[in-house]
């Protein structure tokens, strides 16, 4: 406050960030019934000193921190969700100090930010479980109803059907932190780790030889005893009696031809043959001989 001939002008800090270092501890730490809805979002819990010095430096809402590990040299952000914590302790969901490669009790500091909104994120999840929720941009959209802010590189864990599952942070924009109060935020998925797409098994080809063999196989495949369509059994006689070949007449296929086997059948027969059978006609004697009769009587 400064005065200029009795004029009492107050100068208030505008567009100073809040900064300070704390001891983090994971919710299941902090003293009372247990925060459960902490752990489900990226929210912290900081001490009521903080919000007077927050209040004290006019920060812009919503109030949005940059959380730093500087001995390992990791960084993310976080929302705020009360101002009841220990004075010089913040508590943190363990996801998020996993991220942040903070053991109980390390020192972190936390800087007031800035963020833009959010106008799309991408996700991976890290395991093929995710798969198996019906609507996963559904499930998603609700579970970041408690997170003030994204930042890539994070793996966020979030809740459903009592099961947990942790999501790799791929990418955001128009930023590589963002803010996803009150946006309109498009979502994307990559394949889980871990997920192979199914494949169509190939059909292995058998060698020609193989194939041929087959075929000789399938030629005798029809065997055994015959039966009669009528219903009745084959007599005795029948089913003794050897089956003899019969000499196929040209146009009637051979239905016992093999593979790889050539007949070259001549049906002519030598002149020989033919004379012999015609002088055996010649002398046979003749069965109608006679004089004919006509059943009608003549008229005289």
């Amino acid at each position: 406050m400064f005065q200029f001939g009795g004029f009492n002008m107050i100068f208030p800090d505008v567009g100073r960030s809040f900064q300070s270092s704390y001891k983090c501890f994971s919710v299941s730490m902090l003293p009372g019934n247990e925060r459960h809805d902490v752990e489900k979002g990226g929210k912290i819990i900081m001490p009521p000193s903080a919000l007077d010095a927050l209040t004290r430096l006019n920060v812009e809402y919503p109030m949005l921190f940059k959380l730093i590990n500087s001995k390992k040299n990791r960084n993310s952000h976080a929302g705020v969700l009360e101002f009841v914590a220990d004075e010089g302790k913040v508590y943190l969901p363990y996801w998020m100090m996993d991220n942040l490669l903070l053991e109980e009790g390390d020192i972190i500091t936390i800087e007031s930010v800035s963020l833009p909104v959010a106008t799309f994120s991408k996700f991976q999840p890290h395991s093929t479980d995710f798969l198996d929720i019906t609507n996963p941009k559904a499930v998603l959209e609700n579970a970041l109803r408690n997170f003030a802010c994204l930042t890539t590189g994070d793996v966020v864990a979030i809740k459903y059907n009592k099961k947990v599952y942790e999501l790799c942070v791929l990418e955001t924009k128009p930023g590589n932190a963002v803010s996803i109060i009150e946006c309109d935020m498009n979502v994307e998925f990559e394949a889980p780790v871990g997920y192979k797409e199914p494949g169509h098994p190939k059909k292995e080809e058998k060698p020609e030889e193989e194939n041929v063999e087959n075929m000789e196989e399938d030629v005798n495949t029809f065997s055994g005893s015959g039966n009669r369509l009528d219903g009745k059994k084959k007599k005795e006689a029948q089913l003794s009696q050897p089956v003899m070949k019969k000499i196929l007449a040209r146009g009637i296929p051979d239905y016992d031809y093999k593979i790889g086997v050539i007949k070259f059948d001549r049906n002519v027969k030598p002149i020989s043959d033919r004379v012999q059978k015609e002088e055996a006609i010649a002398s046979e004697p003749e069965d109608f001989q006679g004089q004919g009769f006509s059943m009608k009587k003549s008229r005289k």
